[in-house]
């Protein structure tokens, strides 16, 4: 498990939609939305894979089944309409429970570290800021249009007071509001504060898709940012394990926050 955040345990108190008694003769059908297969790989492994089409688009889906509870995890692409369409889908394929949205995310707080897991309570839209309540954990995500680099990051973090900047998870979590389906995010940090990213944005294609061979073409021309790429590409690797146990944990814990999230002022943390 990554470092440990606090040592919280408690019920969420977000909505919870149907009766006690209706949800146990259902089952929980739990719903993740990850933005790339790399964030949750390790998770996944052995899952039953099809894909499902929606608007035009195609989406890979995993699903498993865990005693009474139903796992089902969608790759939605980079980027927030990516984000709302991948929701959709989802919702009109599986029917969930809760949804909860899923991958990397970029430090806010000089305090959080490569792997650290945080559970936000909040999660805001820096496009047209709005907030989305979900009941649970603590602090603040806020879902960018754009990768934040080290300026943008700085800006979001004095905007919002938020702990860390994803892409998508904005976009999942109005989508499971407007059909009254609870929500939660689960994001690893991928970036320290001060990480000098490399230009990944160019390489996101309209499908949201990343371009790897182009990328690596541009990377191996210029040696100034072998170490920021090869430094990311360990980053998250490490986030990705840190996220899929954190997640396993999570749902075995009944969606009871066990892992802890991240509050501030965190400036006494070691």
């Amino acid at each position: 498990m990554s470092r440990q955040l606090s040592a919280t345990s408690h019920q969420p108190s977000g909505r919870i939609l149907g009766s006690d008694q209706q949800r146990r003769d259902e089952g929980e059908r739990i719903a993740l939305i990850a933005a790339i297969k790399e964030e949750i790989a390790p998770l996944v492994r052995g899952w039953k894979t099809r894909e499902i089409a929606a608007d035009g688009y195609r989406f890979p889906l995993f699903e498993k089944q865990d005693g009474e509870t139903a796992m089902a995890a969608i790759c939605s692409g980079i980027g927030a309409e990516h984000g709302r369409r991948a929701t959709e889908a989802l919702i009109q394929e599986v029917h969930p429970s809760k949804i909860i949205s899923v991958g990397y995310a970029g430090a806010l707080a000089p305090a959080l570290r490569v792997a650290d897991i945080i559970e936000p309570r909040t999660v805001v839209n820096s496009v047209d800021g709005s907030h989305t309540d979900t009941g649970s954990g603590q602090g603040t995500l806020v879902s960018s249009p754009m990768v934040a680099d080290r300026d943008e990051k700085q800006r979001l973090a004095e905007t919002y007071g938020a702990l860390a900047v994803d892409m998508e998870g904005a976009s999942a979590a109005v989508g499971a509001q407007a059909h009254g389906i609870e929500f939660a995010a689960l994001k690893a940090i991928s970036d320290p504060l001060e990480f000098a990213m490399p230009p990944v944005q160019r390489f996101v294609s309209n499908r949201g898709n990343f371009r790897h061979v182009a990328f690596a073409l541009h990377v191996m021309l210029r040696p100034w940012l072998w170490w920021r790429t090869i430094a990311l590409a360990r980053n998250s690797a490490r986030a990705s394990r840190a996220l899929c146990r954190a997640i396993e944990v999570y749902v075995k814990g009944q969606n009871r926050l066990i892992l802890g999230a991240v509050s501030q002022p965190m400036d006494a943390r070691t």
